[in-house]
């Protein structure tokens, strides 16, 4: 089994359960459900605060450093995920939530309109990988690896130029190539969770330990965060254009 999603490992569901309990596909929802809400607080609060014109970039940049260095431990130490994806949680939700009222007040209503787009797209992906509209093949997997790998390091590569005062030209711009661009990385991000669902399934099946629940869930989280904030970005060009 492969994934692109890099908290989602074959090897972590090789792991033996040691209680008798194993992983199951409707205890993974319900702790995804428990994530996005768990998120939602720190959201709604640090978005109240920007909106209401108070400083949260101090609680957007602990959030994203925190967030990172425990989605690096979560990666490693998936037993632990029922603990440091509830803090990953919380503290992407603080970058969320301040993110959102960035793009909210030079946009008013994109904020919802991300949030729905993002749980409507994996509404719609779900039934139609349930219905077998969509099969995950070998080469599927393998594309939608090089996609997201490609894509990180343009990501990286960019991050790294922006340092030494250099911008890319066009991509984060609101012209056609800045919109195409975006549409393509939020057809890759949404195709990540074909393959998580994939990984879960196959996970469930074939008696991983109750834990990796946890750690399945946070999987999710990671490519639902990424897609909400790339849907984020792309609505705020398509509306940059037209405005």
């Amino acid at each position: 089994m492969r994934t692109s999603n890099p908290v989602l490992r074959a090897d972590t569901f090789a792991l033996p359960s040691t209680s008798g309990a194993s992983m199951t596909i409707g205890g993974t929802v319900a702790k995804t459900a428990f994530f996005l809400l768990l998120a939602l607080v720190p959201a709604l609060a640090t978005y109240s605060l920007a909106v209401r014109g108070l400083a949260v970039g101090p609680w957007m940049m602990a959030g994203g450093i925190g967030g990172l260095v425990l989605a690096v431990v979560t990666a490693f130490k998936p037993a632990w995920a029922s603990i440091t994806g509830s803090l990953y949680c919380l503290a992407q939700g603080l970058v969320l939530g301040g993110l959102s009222a960035h793009f909210e007040q030079r946009f008013p209503g994109i904020a919802i309109s991300a949030a729905g787009c993002t749980l409507g797209t994996l509404a719609g992906l779900l039934l139609a990988y349930q219905s077998g509209l969509i099969r995950v093949t070998e080469k599927f997997r393998m594309g939608i690896f090089a996609a997201t790998a490609g894509i990180a390091l343009f990501y990286l590569v960019s991050f790294v130029l922006r340092l030494f005062g250099i911008q890319v030209p066009y991509i984060h711009e609101s012209g056609l190539i800045g919109i195409g661009f975006s549409a393509f990385v939020v057809i890759v991000a949404a195709l990540n969770l074909v393959l998580d669902f994939d990984f879960i399934e196959q996970g469930a099946s074939h008696g991983a330990p109750k834990y990796m629940e946890w750690y399945a869930a946070f999987g999710l989280m990671v490519t639902l965060i990424w897609l909400y904030i790339e849907i984020l970005r792309l609505l705020a060009k398509i509306m940059g254009r037209r405005s």
